[in-house]
C-alpha cells in the first residue's frame, strides 16, 4: 500500500529550466555603465533636493511659516547627505589610487 501511493522520482528536462534562464537578462559593460551612471546622478539629485528644501524651509521660517524644528531638520538631513556624498567620493577615489598603484 505503501509503495503504490508513491509517485516516481523522475529528472527535470531542459525545456523546464528554459524559462528561469531566460528570466535573467544578461547585461552588456555599456549598459552596466550606463546604469550606474543614471543611479549616480539620481544621487546626486537627490543630495541638491535636500539642499534645496532646507533653503525652502528656512524661507519659510523667515516669513513665519515654519517652526524651528522644522528648519533644523531639514538642515540636518541636507547637511548629513552632502557629507555622505562627500565620503563616497573619498572612498571613489581611494579605490581609483589603489587600482592605478597595482602592478600589472
Amino acid at each position: 500500500m505503501i509503495q503504490n501511493s508513491l509517485l516516481p522520482i523522475t529528472g527535470i528536462s531542459a525545456g523546464a529550466l528554459a524559462p528561469v534562464q531566460n528570466a535573467v537578462k544578461q547585461t552588456t559593460p555599456a549598459e552596466a555603465t550606463e546604469s550606474f551612471a543614471a543611479f549616480l546622478k539620481q544621487a546626486i539629485d537627490g543630495v541638491a533636493a535636500q539642499e534645496q528644501n532646507a533653503h525652502a524651509v528656512t524661507d519659510q521660517f523667515i516669513v513665519g511659516q515654519a517652526d524651528v524644528n522644522d528648519v533644523m531638520i531639514a538642515a540636518t538631513k541636507a547637511e548629513l547627505s552632502l557629507e555622505l556624498t562627500s565620503q563616497i567620493r573619498n572612498k571613489v577615489i581611494e579605490a581609483y589610487q589603489e587600482i592605478m598603484r597595482m602592478q600589472m
